[in-house]
């Protein structure tokens, strides 16, 4: 499960890097965390009109269906195996894709016995992470007509490939920037995309140990990231 993220690069910086321009509203440099959670905010870029966009999404995503919006808390992740066919997640893989560009994300080892350790993982590139996403807007049923849509997101996962095998079983869906396109605007091509739910190759990932504090997402900063010395990890 990826369920705790970093965003620290500006919006500005990150739709630059991505070749997306902001939506209105958003502020150019942005919010930076070290520790994001589920139903919190997060960056996506989506299409429109062939061009790539970058917005801001709560992160959960609601189907258009669903009756509140405590739906979005157990759908911040979309497993890759049955997105196509979840009631949940399908119609916005099949016309909603995304890309979710974030600086890393954490993962928790649990196969020690003592207590699960975090990880902070990153590309070894230094580029953003571009995990595969998926976007919906929905409309409380019970608000006013003239209040606004929520904009919401999802993540895939996958089952681990070599950087997280060693962690956890299941990773992110991680494109690099030839399959941008395809993801966003590959309709008609359902072979293609569905190709792209795979493991990322050997070493696209770096990682390293992480205090706990991550733990709790009312703790932030740049510290949440940086490898603890060993005494403090047990």
């Amino acid at each position: 499960m990826c369920g705790r993220l970093a965003i620290f690069t500006p919006p500005a910086a990150m739709a630059r890097m991505l070749d997306a321009v902001l939506a209105d509203g958003v502020d150019p440099d942005g919010h930076p965390s070290w520790n994001i959670g589920p139903t919190q905010r997060i960056d996506g870029v989506s299409s429109i009109e062939g061009s790539r966009v970058l917005d801001r999404y709560r992160w959960g995503l609601i189907p258009s269906w669903a009756k509140d919006a405590s739906f979005g808390a157990r759908t911040f992740n979309a497993r890759s195996e049955t997105v196509a066919t979840k009631p949940s997640f399908r119609t916005a893989y099949k016309r909603r894709r995304l890309l979710v560009p974030i600086d890393g994300f954490y993962e928790w080892d649990r196969s020690g016995s003592g207590k699960p350790q975090p990880h902070y993982f990153s590309r070894t590139d230094g580029a953003p992470v571009v995990m595969a996403g998926l976007h919906e807007t929905w409309r409380d049923p019970t608000a006013p007509d003239d209040e606004p849509p929520i904009s919401t997101a999802t993540v895939l996962t996958t089952s681990a490939g070599y950087d997280m095998k060693k962690i956890h079983d299941r990773m992110p869906v991680i494109l690099e920037p030839d399959t941008f396109d395809l993801w966003l605007e590959g309709d008609g091509e359902e072979d293609a995309v569905a190709d792209l739910l795979r493991p990322a190759p050997p070493k696209t990932l770096t990682h390293h140990l992480v205090g706990r504090d991550v733990g709790n997402v009312r703790n932030d900063g740049p510290e949440l990231i940086e490898e603890p010395p060993a005494t403090t990890l047990f």
